[in-house]
């Protein structure tokens, strides 16, 4: 083995790259991965319709764009990507954060605004941030994924009511209530009908078999009755045949930092979408653990690559990846025939004119039971219901996911419960004073053990050792065999306390220092502060018996 081979670097790049055993047990478990990944393609096909059309509102060109990010970011990710049945392309989450930057910038910006987020999220893959996602409470999450549910039901309320998203609110609720008052009631009976009907397949028909893929199949009867009767209402429209010409899109520095903080957002929520959609699908089926690191590096070479085809950024998509697992996925095989399954609808005329056909009230239809489908309502009821911090967390990531943005949510959410974890580490730490050990002995009144528990760190140290009362003491035992957490500003106030103790008379003495806080309470002070270097002990009896000789010394 060369050094360049066996380097730890080149291991780590190594490790983030493609390998044979990736499809090793394709060899026995093809026929299901194929029977998955078709069953995949064809639900994939009215979601990235839909997601497409949602992000782009009233600009052209934005069903096209959801199958292009479904087609290519579905091989790219599969190929590159850390989980073995994760599925890629256009979400609703994406699209939340991506119609209002279309809506102000253009489509013209798409492509390397693709470039620039997926690039981020390569690097934070090469860096190893991939782990950085179970970082985030439970509550926060949640209220994330509610927040945008909310969203993408509300951003389909204009599509539903045949009315046009240009000059509505960029808050997709105001927009939604807006819309109510623009629309045409006249004629706008028939997209209400159009999205209560694709809504209607999809809801009863899964009560009658969960594998037929209703959306496509409500889609198919509600565009056919809409073309026979040619009822008025805006369609999909003409769509190219086969992929466009990849080409790499305008760039400059000055509109490169102009997308930076829009290519940011849209990169950490890739990242997070991604590496939760990848988790939740290792845990509920056992075709082995993901590489967080090398989901990061093959969903952002999916947006690249998808960039260069002037799709939409990429994420991974829970919807779309508990449909291959539950189909009996095993092997990155199964994302892939999605790919080429859509691929080959997009290919031949006659597909591609029925596509065109699809009302959008329709596609809107599909978004609502969606979000609707994304909300678990007994989790909610859950987090509600746990405890107040939880129910607090929950319900504050919510509402600003809805009222601000998907990001602030996320980094409020989890400032806000890293305060609470501080605020309950502090409460359960404590400075109690106890029994001296042993039988008592004459002056023992005058010596004061107290005993630190818990964490001694910035939010509790001064509260803490503000309890340690010296009244009629002359010796003071601090005992810290008990102490958990100490941090410097922790070692910094008991060195401080020591101090103020020996100017004012009373000897301290320190017991049970642990070894791992023990660079921290000579660098704050502590052992510096007691009278002598032998006030200093490893055990509770030896610092009890020291005193009670003090004790004897003063009283002669």
């Amino acid at each position: 083995m060369s050094f360049a081979s066996s380097h730890p670097i080149i291991k780590a790049l190594r490790a983030l790259l493609p390998s044979p055993a990736d499809y090793r047990p394709a060899r026995s478990t093809w026929r299901t991965d194929l029977a998955a990944g078709i069953t995949v393609g064809i639900v994939a096909l009215p979601l990235a319709l839909a997601f497409g059309a949602s992000a782009f509102g009233d600009t052209p060109g934005g069903p096209e764009a959801g199958l292009v990010t479904a087609i290519v970011a579905g091989v790219v990710a599969a190929v590159f990507g850390g989980s073995n049945v994760q599925v890629s392309g256009p979400t609703g989450a994406m699209v939340v954060v991506l119609a209002p930057v279309l809506a102000a910038r253009g489509a013209g910006v798409l492509g390397l605004l693709c470039l620039m987020a997926g690039f981020m999220v390569v690097l934070a893959g090469v860096f190893k941030l991939g782990r950085t996602v179970s970082a985030i409470p439970w509550p926060v999450i949640e209220g994330f994924t509610h927040g945008i549910a909310v969203i993408i039901f509300c951003q389909q309320v204009p599509a539903a009511l045949g009315v046009e998203s240009s000059g509505l609110s960029g808050n997709a609720l105001v927009a939604a209530v807006q819309a109510f008052g623009r629309a045409d009631w006249s004629s706008a009976y028939w997209p209400i009908l159009a999205a209560v009907g694709v809504a209607a397949f999809m809801v009863l028909g899964s009560r009658i078999n969960r594998k037929i893929p209703w959306s496509l199949v409500g889609l198919v009867a509600i565009s056919s009755v809409w073309a026979l009767a040619h009822l008025p209402g805006e369609v999909i429209g003409a769509l190219p045949t086969g992929l466009p010409a990849p080409r790499l899109p305008e760039v400059s520095w000055s509109l490169m930092m102009e997308l930076s903080p829009a290519a940011a957002t849209i990169a950490i929520l890739a990242a997070i979408e991604s590496l939760l959609s990848a988790r939740v699908a290792a845990q509920h089926s056992d075709t082995g653990r993901f590489d967080p690191d090398r989901e990061l590096v093959g969903q952002g070479l999916a947006s690249m690559a998808v960039g260069l085809f002037h799709g939409m950024p990429a994420t991974g998509a829970i919807a779309r990846t508990a449909v291959n697992t539950s189909n009996g996925a095993r092997t990155r095989l199964a994302a892939i025939v999605h790919s080429v399954i859509l691929f080959g609808i997009v290919s031949f005329p006659f597909t591609i004119k029925l596509v065109s056909a699809i009302p959008l009230a329709a596609l809107a239809g599909v978004l609502l039971v969606t979000a609707v489908r994304m909300v678990p309502f007994a989790t909610a009821r859950t987090l509600l219901t746990l405890t107040k911090q939880d129910a607090v967390l929950f319900i504050a990531t919510a509402v600003i996911t809805v009222s601000l943005d998907l990001i602030y949510a996320v980094g409020i959410g989890i400032v806000a419960a890293a305060f609470f974890a501080l605020r309950t580490m502090s409460r359960a730490a404590g400075v109690h004073r106890v029994e001296l050990p042993g039988a008592a002995h004459p002056g023992d009144e005058r010596i004061a053990l107290y005993r630190i528990d818990g964490a001694l760190f910035f939010a509790a140290a001064e509260r803490l050792l503000d309890k340690v009362s010296t009244e009629n003491a002359s010796v003071v035992i601090v005992s810290l065999r008990s102490l958990q957490i100490m941090d410097s500003t922790g070692a910094q106030v008991l060195g401080d306390l020591v101090t103020s103790l020996e100017r004012a008379g009373v000897t301290v003495l320190i017991e049970g220092i642990q070894s791992q806080h023990l660079a921290l309470a000579r660098g704050g002070g502590v052992t510096r502060a007691v009278r002598h270097t032998k006030h200093v002990f490893t055990e509770v009896e030896p610092a009890v018996e020291h005193a009670r000789s003090h004790i004897e010394r003063e009283s002669k």
